[in-house]
Parts: C-alpha cells; sequence; structure tokens
C-alpha cells in the first residue's frame, strides 16, 4: 500500500503546472462553495431568530378565527386561565398577552392601513427584543397620554416626526367605529420596510379604554427555554383549552419552516454544484494522464502489477488530489466563516431590496460541524465517480500494444 501511495503521489506531481492548476480550482472552487452554504445559513437563521425574538416568539395564542379575519371582538376566550397555566409550566420563559386590531392611521397627508398593537411593556420587553428596534424617541413608557411608536418608514410617508400626533381610526368590540388621537414618542426600525409601515404599538391600557369595558386580549406570545418544546406545549394547550388556536413558529410562518427544512439540501446542492463543475476539470487531467503514461501501465501490467492495483493507483491519485485541495479550501473557508460570523459580511449596496424582503444586509454565516461532514463526504464522492472512467481505461490498456505504440 505504501508503494502504490508513493506511486501516486509522484505521478501526481509529474507535471506541476497541470495539477497546481487543478489544485488551485478545487481550492477555490471548495472555498467559495462553503463560503456561500455559510452565508445561506447566515440569512436564514438570522431571519428565524429576529422574528421569534422580535415578533412572533416561539409560539402564539388566539381566537380560532382572530388571524384570518382580525376582528377586535375575536379575543381570546378563558385568557386569564390560560395565562395561569403559562405560568405554572416550566417549559414557559415568559409571554406576554397583546391587543390587536386593524385600523387606519390618518395624518395631515394621507390616510394608511395598519395593524394596531396594544402591549404591556413590562411582560412584552422580557418576552421579545422589539423594543432594541427603537431609533428615535422613547419606548412606550413614556408619560404622555396616549402614547405611540410607529415605524421610520411609516413616519416618512406621513411627514410625520417624533411629538406629532396622528388619528388612529378602529371597531371596538361592539362593531362601532373609534377615532382618537395618539402623540407618536417613538420611531422604529425592524428588518422588514413592510413590517415598518404596517404596525403601530401602543400601550395595552390605553387600547384597551376604547374598546371595551372590560380587558380583551387577541394573542399570547410565548418564549421557551427551548425550540423543541413549542409543539408539544402548542398540542396541550388546544387539547386544555379547545375554544383557542395555538400554534407554533413554524405554522404562523411556513415559508420560514420551509427555508429550514431546505437548508440541508441546499448545503448538499450547492456543493454537488460546484464538485460536478470540477469533476470534469478532475477527469480531463485524469485521462491526459492516463494517455501520457499509457507505456508505463503496460509495463506495470507486463511485470505482474494486477489490474486492481492499477484500478486503485489511478483513483488513489484522483482522491489524493482532490483530498489535498479539500484540506486547504475548507481550512480557508472555515477561517473566512470564522471571521464573518464575528464581523459581519456588510452587504450595504443591498440593504434596500433586503429590506424590503425583510432580511437583514449584514450576514453573519455559520456552519455546522455536521455539514462540513455533508460538503466532505459530497467532495469524496464526485471525486471518486468523476475517476472511475479514467481508471476502467487504466486497467483496460493491453501491454502489448502499449510497448508496439510507445
Amino acid at each position: 500500500m505504501k508503494t502504490l501511495i508513493a506511486l501516486s503521489w509522484r505521478n501526481i506531481w509529474r507535471h506541476p503546472a497541470r495539477s497546481s492548476v487543478l489544485l488551485a480550482a478545487i481550492i477555490v472552487g471548495l472555498w467559495a462553495g462553503v463560503v456561500a452554504v455559510g452565508m445561506v445559513n447566515g440569512l436564514m437563521q438570522q431571519r428565524i431568530d429576529y422574528l421569534i425574538e422580535s415578533e412572533i416568539t416561539h409560539a402564539q395564542v388566539h381566537h380560532p378565527e382572530f388571524l384570518a379575519e382580525g376582528y377586535s371582538w375575536l379575543d381570546i376566550p378563558d385568557h386569564d386561565e390560560i395565562v395561569s397555566w403559562l405560568e405554572n409550566d416550566e417549559r414557559v420563559v415568559s409571554f406576554s398577552s397583546r391587543t390587536i386590531t386593524d385600523g387606519m392611521v390618518q395624518s395631515p397627508v394621507k390616510t394608511s392601513g395598519v395593524r394596531i398593537r396594544g402591549i404591556d411593556m413590562a411582560s412584552e420587553t422580557r418576552t421579545t427584543n422589539f423594543h432594541e428596534n427603537l431609533v428615535e424617541g422613547e419606548y412606550l413608557d413614556s408619560e404622555i397620554r396616549n402614547a405611540a411608536i410607529i415605524g421610520e418608514r411609516l413616519a416618512s410617508e406621513h411627514n410625520m416626526e417624533v411629538g406629532n400626533r396622528v388619528v388612529l381610526t378602529f371597531e371596538d368590540i361592539n362593531n362601532e367605529l373609534i377615532s382618537a388621537s395618539f402623540n407618536i414618542v417613538g420611531l422604529f426600525r425592524s428588518a422588514s420596510v413592510d413590517y415598518d409601515e404596517r404596525n403601530v404599538f401602543v400601550r395595552a391600557d390605553d387600547f384597551i379604554d376604547l374598546l371595551s369595558d372590560q380587558p380583551v386580549y387577541h394573542e399570547i406570545g410565548i418564549m421557551l427555554s427551548d425550540e423543541e418544546f413549542a409543539a408539544p406545549l402548542v398540542d396541550e394547550l388546544n387539547s386544555a383549552f379547545p375554544g383557542i388556536k395555538a400554534q407554533t413558529w413554524r405554522q404562523l410562518s411556513p415559508e420560514l419552516s420551509m427555508l429550514v427544512e431546505l437548508g440541508g439540501v441546499m448545503v448538499i446542492l450547492i456543493t454537488m454544484i460546484i464538485m460536478l463543475a470540477l469533476a470534469f476539470g478532475i477527469l480531463n487531467t485524469m485521462l491526459m494522464a492516463l494517455f501520457e503514461r499509457m507505456r508505463e501501465i503496460g509495463m506495470l501490467l507486463s511485470i505482474g502489477m494486477s489490474r486492481r492495483r492499477v484500478f486503485g493507483m489511478i483513483m488513489l491519485e484522483a482522491f489524493m488530489l482532490t483530498i489535498a485541495g479539500a484540506v486547504v479550501g475548507m481550512s480557508l473557508a472555515t477561517l473566512s466563516i470564522n471571521y464573518f460570523s464575528d464581523a459581519g459580511l456588510n452587504l450595504e449596496m443591498f440593504a434596500e431590496g433586503a429590506a424590503q424582503l425583510g432580511w437583514d444586509h449584514i450576514i453573519y454565516p455559520t456552519l455546522s460541524i455536521a455539514e462540513y461532514a455533508v460538503i466532505l463526504a459530497v467532495v469524496v464522492m464526485i471525486t471518486l465517480l468523476a475517476s472511475v472512467y479514467p481508471a476502467i481505461k487504466g486497467i483496460r490498456i493491453n501491454p502489448l500494444e502499449a510497448a508496439r505504440d510507445a
């Protein structure tokens, strides 16, 4: 085996320029592929983390028809009992009850459709980090009456700023139209332009006074100690309280759930595309080397080397060349991912387009050990497949014909 390895390594470097070009292609291609996978993972993970930590949480509870209709009278039945149940569940880290309805915001400039969210400041701050999105003014703990915070983009469209007043119009639980003046105390900027344009946050107490003569809550956002607890907790809630509809973040945002499921497939797909392109280079290099060594291989067969060992030698050459490139390429990719996972990769030129889609333009690439293993397995598999044809050609050489053609 040692002799076979020595022969294979020597054969690789008979033509240093050719082998070096192929080695460089493998290194650059694998580096680019691994970094691309890391960036895709980073984008997906950032979006998921943002949605869970800032907006939808691990699970939510609603009236069964609320998400489809959005009416203020579709409040959560047995709210107090559900709150008590959640307080006694060890899996629940925190939760926040919200009063929500669809309405309109009116300014001297225009009128826009919005979703009005009444929140309890203390519980909301414990449950989400949405308050960190505030870019101007102060949060809803302001002493100003009927305080509201709106998206920076919505404020720009209405030519409004902190200190101005807007009128919110909505239906109360009795199906009567209510209009009330609110004071803008702060502006927020989230990762999604669409979210900034369509959401207004007010204090739950102020909002409930306008909606009803008793407390009404339309949503309970729940943060858990582990995302894996979401599905069983939701099932238990739906069983214990038949009049509600509890859902996990995956059910609330199926498009993101699909992205998570596709994550593993994308790792394999991106790697295979790059390695398939490199496979033609490996195939071409091995065939050229084979045709140049026809006489040598014929002599090896003549002096007693088995065709199986010739097959193994050719396969080993391709394997060693690819593994050498893979080690260097993946090492460079690991260094790049580790650096950008801390510093972030700033794609500011795409900031506006990314914001329209709800993505952040600063990416923090990430790649798990399992994904590194998958990439390495794909590299080895593609390399071996690309080497099979030259190896078969090698063992079919007739020693007498090879000597005569030399």
